[in-house]
């Protein structure tokens, strides 16, 4: 039985977060001090915006140990199989 094999693409680079973290950086500069309905704004579109990056970081994170596992299954299947030859000959 014969897995198929899913061609994965590489997830694109998050621009829309990265704009995202900018606009927040300038309406934070442009912040007066005494708005608290604006402060208390920005400051759960940073919190939304931290948990999102945190979740991604989370999809990195696991996505590394899949392929930690998948080149140590690749390197002990190459060693076997040098093992193998090696004898042959």
């Amino acid at each position: 039985m014969r897995r198929r094999r899913v061609k994965r693409q590489p997830p694109p680079v998050d621009e829309a977060a990265l704009r995202k973290m900018r606009r927040l950086t300038v309406n934070a500069a442009a912040v007066k001090g005494d708005d608290q309905a604006q402060i208390i704004a920005l400051i759960d579109d940073i919190q939304t915006l931290k948990n999102r990056l945190l979740a991604e970081c989370v999809r990195l994170d696991e996505e590394m140990k899949r392929a930690s596992v998948r080149i140590t299954a690749l390197r002990a299947y190459a060693h076997g199989a040098m093992a193998i030859r090696g004898r042959r000959h």
